[in-house]
């Protein structure tokens, strides 16, 4: 993707502005509602930005859950991957299976290795492993470096 890759919304450059409240009033649980509602949009760019956002947010509802389980089984992986990370960053039990479906596909993104090091759980040492120097990327190997510690030494890597 390149660095100029926005979605065309304005809502949703809008909060990647930080200009649009999602918590702390009506007005904020509204945007959050329609932050939700685009993570099942039909363009993937929008249905990533909105996952990607909805992730990172404080937020933690049993609406923010359940988005961001249903975007954990969308048909791309990069939206898959975003919700990945949401997902450990409120409840890394739950995000497990999606961690060990995640690693055991044809690729791995970013999000996914920044999820496995939050997470440090030993149960996906197996499954890091094949990742761990395989990309050539410096980058991506680094952080499939520091999944595999997180996970060996149970100690999560934010």
């Amino acid at each position: 993707m390149s660095e100029d890759y926005y979605p065309a919304s304005d809502f949703l450059n809008a909060v990647i502005a930080e200009s649009v409240p999602l918590a702390g009033s009506t007005f904020a649980d509204k945007n959050l509602r329609h932050l939700i509602e685009l993570t099942r949009d039909d363009d993937l760019a929008k249905r990533d930005w909105a996952t990607m956002l909805l992730s990172q947010q404080e937020v933690d509802t049993p609406q923010v859950r359940e988005a961001l389980l249903a975007a954990a089984g969308d048909k791309e992986e990069i939206v898959r991957a975003e919700a990945l990370l949401g997902l450990a960053q409120r409840d890394p039990k739950l995000a497990l299976p999606y961690a060990i479906s995640a690693l055991c596909s044809d690729c791995v993104s970013v999000p996914v290795f920044e999820a496995v090091a939050l997470m440090a759980d030993a149960s996906l040492v197996e499954h890091i492993r094949p990742w761990v120097d395989a990309s050539g990327d410096d980058r991506i190997d680094k952080l499939a470096q520091d999944a595999l510690e997180a996970c060996t030494l149970g100690v999560s890597r934010p």
